[in-house]
C-alpha cells in the first residue's frame, strides 16, 4: 500500500519511487492511494495495479479506512513528513512501514527535489529509485488539438499565477508568429481562461475549458508542439511526455520542483528568498518575469518543432 494522496503534480513527481518500488517488490499488488480523478495516469506509469481511492481537501491526509483488503504487506508513506500520514498507514496494521516518521525513519531533505527526495528515502531503505525515471508512453486517447501551442494560465494557487493579460499578450506573438495555439484550464478557471481568450482574440474552439478529463488531457500534451504554463501539474505533465515546455516559477525554486536536465524544457525564475506557494496573491518573483522573455522562451524552442524531438542534454535551463 502507498500513500500519495496529492494532486497531479504530485503524482508525475513520484513516478520515479513508485516504479523503484514496483521493481523491488515484483511479487506484490502494488496499491496507490490517491485521488480518484487520477487513476487512468497511475495506472499509466505501470508502477501501479491498483488505486484506492483517497483525498482529502487541501493536502490533509485522508483517511484510509475503507481499505477492504488485509493488512498490507508493506505500507509506504509518499505522502509527507509528519506523523499524520504514517498514522493513516500505520492503522492499517502492515506488516513493515516505512516512513519518514517512523523511528527508523531516513531524515527529511527539505531543500532536494522532490523527484530527489523520494528517491533518496528509498535508497535509505535500501530499494534504488531513478529520479529520471518519469517518462510515459504515449496515450491511446487522442489529442484534441494535435500540434498546438498549448497554454495554461491557471494555477492552484494565486502566488504561482503569472496575469492573464500577460499570457494573453504572449499568446498573441505565438498566433503572430503562426503557432495554433488552444488555451486551457483546470475545474473552476473558466473565468480566467475566457479572460486570457477574450484579450488574445483567440477563436472559440481553441478555447478548451471547464477542465478535460486527465486522459485527454495527457493526449493533449503528448501531441502538443509546447506546453507554457505556471508552476503547476501541466508542466509535470509535458516533461513525463517528453513535450517541449516554457515553465513559469515565482515563489518556489525550480531546484526543487522545475523539469528534470534537458535543453527542451526552460524554467523562468527570478532567484530570491523563497514565497509562499500556497498565497493568494502573485509572488514578486513571478511578476518580475516579463512577457517579452516569455514569448522569446517560446519560439526559441518552437524554431525546430516540425524537426525531430532533440535528446536530453547536459543541464536543465534555469533562466533567471
Amino acid at each position: 500500500m502507498l500513500l500519495r494522496a496529492l494532486g497531479l503534480g504530485d503524482l508525475l513527481a513520484g513516478v520515479p519511487a513508485l516504479r523503484g518500488i514496483r521493481r523491488a517488490f515484483p511479487g506484490h499488488q502494488v496499491v496507490l492511494a490517491q485521488p480518484p480523478g487520477l487513476t487512468g495516469l497511475a495506472l499509466a506509469t505501470g508502477a501501479v495495479d491498483a488505486v484506492l481511492p483517497a483525498e482529502a481537501p487541501g493536502r490533509a491526509v485522508p483517511d484510509l479506512g475503507h481499505w477492504p483488503g488485509p493488512p498490507p504487506d508493506v505500507a509506504v508513506d509518499l505522502h509527507g513528513n509528519g506523523p499524520e500520514s504514517r498514522d493513516a498507514l500505520a492503522a492499517l496494521h502492515p506488516r513493515r512501514l516505512l516512513a519518514h516518521a517512523c523511528p527508523d525513519g531516513p531524515p527529511w531533505l527539505g531543500h532536494t527535489h522532490e523527484r530527489n527526495r523520494w528517491c533518496a528515502f528509498l535508497g535509505a531503505y535500501g530499494i534504488p529509485a531513478d529520479p529520471l525515471d518519469l517518462r510515459l508512453d504515449p496515450p491511446t486517447t487522442p489529442s484534441p488539438a494535435p500540434g498546438a501551442v498549448v497554454v495554461h494560465p491557471g494555477a492552484a494557487s494565486g502566488s504561482r499565477r503569472w496575469p492573464g493579460e500577460r499570457f494573453a499578450a504572449v499568446v498573441r506573438c505565438l498566433r503572430a508568429a503562426g503557432h495554433h495555439v488552444v488555451l486551457t484550464g483546470g475545474p473552476g478557471e473558466d473565468p480566467l481562461v475566457r479572460s486570457v481568450a477574450e484579450r488574445s482574440g483567440q477563436a472559440g474552439g481553441d478555447v478548451l475549458s471547464g477542465g478535460l478529463p486527465p486522459e485527454q488531457l495527457s493526449a493533449l500534451v503528448a501531441e502538443a508542439s509546447l506546453v507554457l504554463s505556471g508552476d503547476t501539474g501541466l508542466a509535470h505533465l509535458a516533461v513525463a511526455h517528453g513535450t517541449r515546455s516554457v515553465t513559469l516559477f515565482g515563489p518556489v525554486s525550480p531546484r526543487l520542483w522545475g523539469p528534470p536536465p534537458s535543453p527542451d524544457h526552460l524554467a523562468l525564475w527570478k532567484p530570491g528568498p523563497p514565497g509562499d506557494p500556497h498565497g493568494r496573491t502573485p509572488d514578486t518573483r513571478l511578476l518580475r518575469i516579463g512577457t517579452g522573455e516569455v514569448a522569446a522562451a517560446c519560439l526559441m524552442l518552437l524554431r525546430d518543432v516540425r524537426g525531430h524531438r532533440r535528446q536530453p542534454g547536459p543541464e536543465v535551463s534555469h533562466v533567471h
